[in-house]
């Protein structure tokens, strides 16, 4: 019989894994999707989910191993080098795009569909945007979502459903005295009280200049103009994939239209631009990413 070490001499040590090595090899383990290592010094790769439980297993190893997720694919993203990350790309298998009925104004989307589709379906605002975007991307960018404070229904976004950074899906859609389904989600009924507080403080009142938002995140559309209805989905505008994974959206094609004002920086001509520091936009991000999955500034302006 061979002694461990005789054994160990004829075969080689094996090389211990680095923490990045051993999160790629249990993630391509979990997955049926595609994962591509970028091989950099901090650590980044792709992921291209075959189903919605890749982002399941992908969500759970990050948190487990500090990694970053972040939405691939959104303008402007930033490098989010200072640490590993996760890039996902919701491919081909998450690219659905339908009629809820044969004559329902309303359509199914998942994050993967391409914002071309969206505008050959006939659905007006994503009239003018760059085709080859998914409707996560969109959804996600800044720009693009940049509607006038409390015409956040302008988007023609009527629900939404995200992966939280804890695992739970929060169903986010109309809420008011004649919809209170978001209540039916425990996780959701104890931020209402919190966003719609944070909503009505002078710091939100601060963040509108006029008729256009510069927070990061869309409490305005807590806030929506008389004849509209609170939609929680649109905190989701433009929110870089901050808060949240989309799973899916709902868009009525009869409410919305493009968002035509041409976008200025956040960074330069508007003023109280919703820096990263803004204390409005830490205290949603923390309300939704506690744990600080997602990436806490995702785009470039």
């Amino acid at each position: 019989m061979q002694s461990p070490s005789r054994r160990a001499f004829l075969v080689g040590r094996r090389t211990e894994r680095s923490p990045w090595e051993t999160f790629l090899a249990r993630l391509r383990r979990a997955v049926q999707g595609s994962v591509h290592d970028f091989s950099t010094e901090t650590g980044s790769a792709r992921l291209v989910p075959g189903h919605m439980q890749d982002v399941y297993h992908a969500r759970s190893l990050c948190l487990e191993h500090g990694i970053t997720l972040a939405l691939d694919g959104m303008p402007s993203s930033a490098r989010l080098d200072d640490g590993p990350v996760l890039w996902v790309e919701p491919g081909a298998a998450l690219a659905r795009c339908e009629r809820l009925g044969p004559d329902d104004p309303r359509w199914f989307v998942q994050p993967g569909c391409l914002i071309g589709d969206l505008e050959q379906a006939g659905l007006p605002q994503f009239r003018d945007q760059p085709p080859h975007l998914t409707v996560a991307a969109w959804l996600a960018d800044r720009r693009a979502c940049d509607w006038d404070c409390g015409d956040t229904a302008a988007s023609g976004l009527v629900h939404a459903l995200v992966l939280l950074a804890d695992g739970t899906q929060a169903n986010l859609g109309a809420f008011g005295v004649d919809n209170r389904k978001p209540l039916d989600n425990l996780r959701v009924q104890g931020m209402i009280p919190r966003l719609f507080e944070l909503a009505s403080a002078p710091a939100a009142d601060a963040l509108r200049a006029g008729g256009l938002w510069n927070g990061r995140y869309r409490l305005d559309a807590l806030r929506p103009a008389e004849d509209r209805t609170i939609n929680l989905a649109h905190l989701l505008l433009g929110h870089g994939g901050e808060l949240g994974w989309v799973e899916w959206l709902v868009f009525d094609e009869r409410a919305g239209h493009p968002c035509e004002r041409p976008y200025e920086s956040r960074y330069g001509n508007r003023p109280g631009t919703g820096e990263p520091g803004c204390e409005t936009d830490l205290a949603v991000r923390a309300l939704f990413d506690p744990d600080g999955i997602f990436p806490d500034q995702s785009q470039q302006f």
